[in-house]
């Protein structure tokens, strides 16, 4: 058989990152290992039953299945622009500025295609080390991608001054960041949209973790009062245990959200309708999102003492369900190979990108006695 046409950006990218830790799991636990994994940052808490309950009666409510549109259900417009108002006091129109997506991946990594002209020379910048999927959906649109390496000096947000504004197109930010736990202030947010507007660039905010914060709540891109080329994504996920549902939402400038409109109907990856009306229960109610965020803190009061007497450094900020450690010899990936033949799972910050390297993430995500089997054998095990 002749070989198979393949994109050389596919093999070019390699294996995703954490692929390699599944296997590496995988390998472990053939070997009779018992694993605790807070490796991938996958909730593991229980959806809540009401939003269980909303999604069974929607289901039987509708026993004849359609294609979602697009656009989504008005009331879940309606649900997320209330809950925005809320949480931020950020007005947006539930008609023009808010679209639902299929959970926030999707919509993070189909954006360059929006925006990138095939031939343009058009730039991406990603932040480093963060989230991969920004960079793998810049690369597919035939963008170029630049990459904003984080420090911790800097508080691990990106150096506004040593953007390479020529050519730039779309910048990501991430805020709390993956996998560095770090919130982007109010004003530097302010300061990095005036940039973009500056330079005609589209400012585009992964807010996927600004419920689970253990200090001041995370402000928002859209409360930066001028929010032309500001586009904020937002997701279910982690805020309401639902990250199998896959729901979430694009909001910001109308003109980008009308784009979105337009694109989005050849994707046909809009949530079900039953999903949909879940996902409108979900965004109405605050109090299971309270006791989420109580037993990230308990976990959290668990492991991070273990994890600083074990040795490791707590160089991150103080929201999302991520820990980011920096490991004292700087063998990230020996240190998480060592520690995963006794059973716990952390992501090496290499896996991260640039900037990641002596770094281990660990992510929140097992239950609270998991979490302190976890504690006792960092504390006997050290770096």
């Amino acid at each position: 058989m002749a070989e198979l046409p393949v994109n050389p950006l596919l093999a070019a990218q390699g294996t995703y990152p954490f692929v390699r830790l599944t296997q590496a799991k995988q390998a472990a636990a053939e070997r009779g290992i018992e694993i605790i994994d807070l490796g991938v940052g996958e909730p593991r808490e229980a959806t809540p039953a009401f939003i269980n309950e909303a999604l069974i009666a929607a289901l039987l409510a509708e026993p004849v299945s359609t294609y979602p549109l697009a656009v989504g259900l008005p009331e879940l417009r309606e649900a997320a622009a209330a809950w925005l108002h809320r949480r931020f006091g950020a007005q947006v129109d539930p008609d023009t500025e808010v679209i639902p997506t299929y959970g926030s991946k999707e919509a993070i990594f189909t954006l360059a295609q929006v925006l990138v002209a095939n031939g343009r020379g058009d730039v991406v910048a990603v932040t480093t080390p963060g989230y991969p999927v920004p960079a793998r959906g810049a690369e597919f649109a035939g963008a170029e991608v630049a990459e904003l390496t984080l420090t911790q000096e800097r508080g691990w947000l990106p150096d506004l001054d040593a953007i390479p504004w020529k050519r730039l197109a779309l910048l990501w930010i991430n805020s709390p960041g993956n996998p560095t736990g770090a919130v982007a202030p109010l004003p530097w947010l302010a300061e990095a949209a005036a940039r973009c507007r500056e330079h005609g660039v589209v400012l585009a905010s992964d807010e996927a973790y600004c419920e689970l914060y253990f200090g001041a709540p995370p402000p928002s891109a859209l409360q930066v009062g001028e929010r032309s080329g500001v586009l904020a994504f937002h997701t279910l996920s982690k805020r309401s245990s639902m990250p199998g549902h896959r729901s979430g939402f694009v909001a910001g400038d109308r003109d980008l959200v009308e784009l979105l409109r337009r694109f989005r109907p050849s994707l046909g990856t809009a949530p079900q309708a039953f999903v949909q009306r879940a996902s409108v229960a979900a965004w109405r109610e605050e109090d299971h999102v309270d006791e989420a965020r109580a037993r990230y803190a308990a976990k959290r009061d668990v492991l991070l003492p273990a994890l600083q007497a074990a040795g490791l450094e707590h160089v991150g900020g103080d929201a999302s369900f991520f820990l980011w450690m920096r490991v004292p010899d700087g063998d990230d990936e020996g240190l998480a190979t060592r520690w995963l033949e006794h059973g716990v799972v952390a992501a090496p910050g290499s896996y991260l990108g640039p900037g990641g390297e002596g770094h281990l993430r660990f992510a929140l995500v097992p239950t609270v006695k998991a979490c302190e089997r976890a504690a006792e054998l960092v504390a006997r095990l050290g770096t």
